[in-house]
This record gives C-alpha cells, structure tokens and sequence, in this order.
C-alpha cells in the first residue's frame, strides 16, 4: 500500500493532474490486477447477505416507493429491480436495490477514521454489469474496486467529525468500481471519480435528531449519481478539478480546511485488492457498533434474574458510540418510545433494553411500536446511559486488529447496591469473534430473511447462480423474483410527480 498525502492546493500552485486523489484512485480502478481468491470469496458471501436483507426489507414502505420511481423507467435491455421481472435504466435499478439493501441497517460495515457500508457499492455497480452485458468475472473484478476503494478512504479521511454524510466515500467508490467493471481508461474514471464526489456530499444531518428514511434513500442517491458521472464522462465530460484538493474544493470547505492533511493508503500498481477482507457484516438489524453490544446484553442476561432489580446502566464505550448512537448525541428522540424505527436503530439505550429483556434479537419484532411502547421497556431503557471511555475510542481507531474494538463496557447497578460488569470487544459474527461468519451463515441468514418473501424454489436458484458469480454470463440471475401475491402485500402508495 501507498500513503497518498491530501491537502488543500492553491489555484496558482504547480500541482499535477498525476499527483490528484482521484488520479491515484483511477490508476487503482484501471490497474488490471487479477482479483485473489478469498476476495471472491467474501463478495459472493456480501453479494448473497445484500440479497438476504433486501428479500427483508422488500415490502416496506421507503422501498415500495424507491421500487415504484424505478419501474417508472422501464428499459429493455437495462438492469433489474429486485423482486420483479422489469428492466429499468441503470441508475433507477441502483436507486430501488440500495434502498432495499440499506434500509434495515442489517448489511455490512467497515469502520475507521470515518463509518461505512461498503456494501452499498453492490447494486450499482451489479445494475451498471447488467446493464451493458458484462459478466460475473467483470463484476466481481468491479466490486472488488468499490470495496477497496471505499475502505481506503474510510482508513484516512473522517467526514463526521465535519457533520459531512458518509456516503461522501461512496460516490467516488462506486464510480471507480463501474471504472474497473467497464475496462475505463485513467482519465474517464478520474473525472467520473470527481463528479460522483462533487454531486454526493451532504450533511449528517440525516443521521441525527429524528431520523427519517432518507438513512435508506441516502446512499442509493450516491449510487445513483455516481452511475449518472460515469455515464457523463464516457461521453467526454469534466469534473470540477482538484476536486478534494482545490482551493474551493472539498478539504478546504468541507473538511479539515486548507491547513490540514490526510494519507489516503492505496494499492501499489500490480497489488491484489484485499480491503473487503476488513469488512464485516451485521448478526443483528442495527448500527454496527450494537452489535458488540446485544451479544453483550444477551450474556448479561443470564445474570440478572429480576430486572427491575436494576437502579442504573452506564455503558462505557467509544467516542463514536457515546456521541452517535449513545447519551452523548444529546438527542430525546433516542429515548422517545414513538420515534420512528431508523431513529430507535441508532439508540443503543434502547436497544440494549430490549435485548437485555429478551435476550434475543430480531429485525421486525425488536422494533415493533408495542415492544417501544411495552412500560417496563421504558422504565428500562429510562435508567441506561452511555458515557466515554478513551481507551475505548484509542481501541475503536487502532489498526492493530488484535486489539481494534467496536464494543464496551456495561456497568448494571442493582437496587440493593450490588454491581456487575461485563465487557465485550467485538461482536460474536465479526471475523475475530466467539463465532465469525462463515458462508453457512451468510446462506442461513439469506434463508431466514427471505422466509415468507421468497418461495424455496427461487432461494435455491438465487443461491446456486450467487456461488458461481464468476462464471456467470447473465447477471440477471443474481436478481430474486418474488411472487405478485406477497408484492401485492406492500403498502399503497400516492402517486408521485415523476
């Protein structure tokens, strides 16, 4: 790997266009290095978990609507939605899968200097394969270049810290994938890189208060008009330049600001892409860092026998946990029993109720307005706060996976003064856990998710294309089809404008 240092240029300053970011992230997109075999590995598993979460998430109402604005642009020859038979324009397929993939909070993530679902790069860069007839070695070779590129900028550019969206990453990540899923040259993918970033930024701003469903909509926009830059770039057209290094660019207004610098590590020429490998998905429907955190409450369960023994929790954790998802984010909405589900999912107080009461999780259940609503939940709930511990947060960003953690610390107080304290580092599914996932328990959490949605019969035949990607001619067999009956079930909705 290369460190790239990135800082704010002046207009008049001699700065190659070779020394550019998103240069340096064209050469990677367009380098023809072959994909390694554990790379294809964990993308066919990530391919089939995005599969599992969207057969979940299919009839609810953000992605009824974003299904509904795609198959208002049919396409012969174009990509496919998931769940029906219609071909659409590309970019409306990216728009309707990554809302499908992203609304449960239930797929992969990477975290580091900044947050991520590196996931989100699937179904765009899938629809842009299906789309111009590529195959599945084309399409792995791709998101084997969005996954890399994302978590590379992950690794060295924080954007919340600036209250900028993460999906900032995303854009650029999903154009230099469809770069590499094209065969692009160098400068196409560089200006497309430039554009997705330039029409991708946004503020945080979705992820805070009362969250709405634009958390789902979010990064499928970001697929959406990264799709749109490359379409533009293939036929000639610019990108505002230096994008992240200009003097009115990205770091000087957005981030860190003209003094300040970040190294953004990236593959040598002829280096395999690996960044997937330090991916990891969710056991659990909710933000990334819970997920240490139920597995935790799930054994802290077996300890408590009264819970309204309990006086106080204090979770001690990282800065991101406490600020974000935590007591830190000084946001009532995270202890409101009516706040919408997007809203519950970023509550680790709530949800470490919740699975403290029932020492299990689930996608719909767990979130359910009665289970909110239930009072001893509330009462719960009400005596659990969060606070932050640096050694928690030194561990949350260190590169040394042996001692990288996302989870904390519980101190339960009981009534009669009794304390107890457990702690747990990582999620028992994450690679280093109790119980790392494995393609058995991608392909089981697939067929408990699709339960119900997808009949056996397609399961079967959605599994068997998934693990063969890379022999694929037809990338339409990695859309599911789900019967008319159980579509028919999604809500109804207005009539829109488009």
């Amino acid at each position: 790997m290369i460190d790239h240092e990135v800082r704010t240029r002046r207009s008049a300053e001699d700065f190659p266009y070779e020394e550019h970011l998103a240069y340096h992230i064209a050469r990677v997109a367009a380098d023809p290095v072959e994909v390694p075999a554990e790379t294809e590995e964990m993308i066919i598993n990530r391919i089939i978990d995005n599969a599992a979460v969207s057969a979940a998430s299919v009839l609810r109402r953000p992605v009824t609507v974003a299904r509904q604005q795609a198959l208002g642009h049919p396409k012969a020859g174009g990509a496919k939605v998931f769940g029906v038979e219609t071909t659409v324009s590309a970019e409306w397929a990216a728009w309707a899968n990554g809302t499908a993939v992203r609304e449960l909070d239930f797929h992969d993530t990477f975290l580091a200097e900044e947050y991520s679902h590196p996931g989100d790069n699937i179904p765009p860069i899938l629809a842009a394969a299906q789309a111009t007839g590529a195959n599945g070695r084309d399409l792995i070779r791709g998101l084997a270049t969005g996954y890399e590129i994302q978590v590379d900028l992950v690794r060295g550019m924080c954007l919340h810290k600036h209250k900028i969206d993460h999906v900032a990453h995303l854009g650029p990540s999903v154009a230099a994938g469809v770069g590499t899923l094209l065969g692009l040259d160098v400068d196409t993918i560089y200006q497309a890189v430039g554009q997705a970033l330039h029409t991708t930024t946004a503020t945080r701003q979705s992820r805070k208060g009362a969250i709405s469903s634009w958390k789902a909509f979010a990064p499928a926009f970001a697929g959406k008009m990264a799709l749109e830059a490359v379409d533009r770039a293939m036929r000639g057209e610019g990108a505002p330049a230096p994008i992240w290094e200009g003097e009115d660019g990205v770091i000087a207004w957005l981030l860190g600001g003209p003094g300040h610098s970040y190294k953004i590590p990236l593959p040598a020429e002829g280096e395999p892409k690996r960044a997937i490998l330090d991916t990891f998905t969710k056991q659990h429907s909710a933000e990334y860092q819970a997920q240490a955190i139920i597995d935790l409450a799930r054994r802290l369960r077996q300890q408590i026998e009264d819970l309204s023994a309990i006086e106080s929790i204090v979770l001690e954790t990282s800065h991101h946990t406490h600020n974000v998802i935590g007591t830190g984010a000084n946001d009532p909405q995270k202890m409101d029993p009516d706040a919408s589900r997007e809203t519950l999912d970023h509550s680790i107080m709530y949800i470490f109720a919740v699975a403290l009461e029932d020492g299990t999780w689930h996608h719909e259940r767990s979130y359910a307005p009665e289970r909110a609503h239930r009072p001893e939940t509330v009462e719960l709930w009400h005596k659990i706060s969060t606070v932050e511990d640096p050694e928690w947060t030194r561990r949350y960003l260190s590169t040394d996976p042996a001692e990288k953690a996302f989870g904390g610390r519980a101190v339960v107080t009981l009534n009669d003064g009794t304390v107890l304290a457990d702690e747990l580092a990582i999620a028992d599914a994450h690679p280093l856990g109790a119980a790392p996932f494995k393609r058995a328990d991608y392909i089981a959490k697939f067929r408990e998710l699709a339960e119900g949605v997808v009949d056996e019969q397609e399961q079967d035949r959605f599994l068997a294309a998934a693990e063969r990607t890379s022999e694929l001619t037809d990338l339409s067999q990695l859309n599911i089809e789900i019967s008319s009956d159980v579509l028919a079930q999604a809500p109804q909705i207005p009539e829109g404008l488009l």
